[in-house]
């Protein structure tokens, strides 16, 4: 079943990530990949993932196509103007791929390559309505496409956003735009997640609790620090710091969060940071 149909059928899914290397050497990328497959419905492919330069989401999504694995392809504004966006969009119809998911962005200053000139041509709310036009078998400017595509589009949102009304009302204008299904930045606050959930009750598109596996103590702490609206609590903080088998820890922790975020949505997306392989165990135990 496919991710659209597992979605819409009310399934409750999980979806999971891989980033592209940062070179050609693609093998440990896939080999991440592998061990999602039959695992979780569709694998993510991240974008030039916080503006750090690496192969793109289309190439590596269309290998993952070709390894049978649903792939879900990340597209974010910052990079391309709005013929890009709509050739890619295009290209990856052609090669198989369904399943986008649109996201602004971050600036180029965060990244690798911070000299590098932003383009933002469009935002994700315009880029969603692209991608409506397209399946209506027209381009940005009106004109008729020789063949339409019938993606399959999601979008991104922040549980954890300050103020939450806003962060609801551009929610409102990305499901407005098309968006079939979100998916959320990490939430390590089930309470918090709760909040968003019942501001968001009106949304009548699935909703994907993101979790990203904890490595470490000093990850949480840099999370915390940097990444707008993550919020790992201290008691989570203070049971990485002592764990004396981190990844094990990691695993207790998500399936945790889980079981206490599986009744508020859809479903979940797992987000490993090279840590795919622990992902079997975590789904196996949280769902038995």
């Amino acid at each position: 079943m496919s991710l659209h149909e597992s979605i819409v059928s009310g399934k409750f899914v999980v979806t999971s990530e891989i980033g592209p290397p940062k070179g050609v050497n693609i093998e440990r990328a896939l080999k991440e990949a592998d061990f999602l497959k039959g695992k979780v419905e569709a694998v993510n492919v991240t974008d030039i993932q916080s503006s750090v330069m690496k192969v793109g989401s289309l190439a590596v999504c269309h290998l993952l196509k070709q390894r049978g694995i649903e792939p879900v392809f990340q597209l974010t504004c910052r990079d391309r103007n709005r013929l890009a966006l709509q050739s890619d969009l295009l290209s990856a119809w052609i090669l198989g791929i369904k399943n986008v998911l649109i996201i602004t962005g971050d600036h180029p200053t965060l990244g690798d390559h911070p000299d590098s000139l932003p383009v933002f041509d469009l935002d994700s709310v315009q880029l969603l309505q692209v991608v409506s036009g397209l399946n209506q078998g027209k381009d940005m400017m009106g004109n008729d496409l020789e063949g339409k595509p019938n993606f399959f589009p999601g979008a991104v949102a922040n549980p954890g956003a300050d103020p939450l009304e806003l962060q609801i009302i551009k929610l409102e204008k990305k499901v407005q735009a098309g968006a079939k299904f979100i998916q959320t930045q990490t939430v390590y606050d089930p309470a918090q997640f709760e909040t968003f959930m019942k501001a968001a009750e009106h949304i009548d598109v699935p909703i994907l609790a993101g979790i990203v596996l904890l490595k470490s103590a000093g990850m949480a702490r840099y999370m915390n620090k940097n990444v707008a609206g993550v919020s790992v609590p201290d008691h989570l903080i203070k049971r990485m710091s002592q764990a004396e088998n981190r990844k094990q820890e990691s695993i207790d922790i998500t399936i945790e969060l889980i079981k206490q975020l599986k009744p508020l949505c859809q479903g979940i997306h797992l987000m490993p940071l090279g840590w795919d392989k622990l992902v079997p165990e975590i789904l196996k135990r949280a769902f038995s």
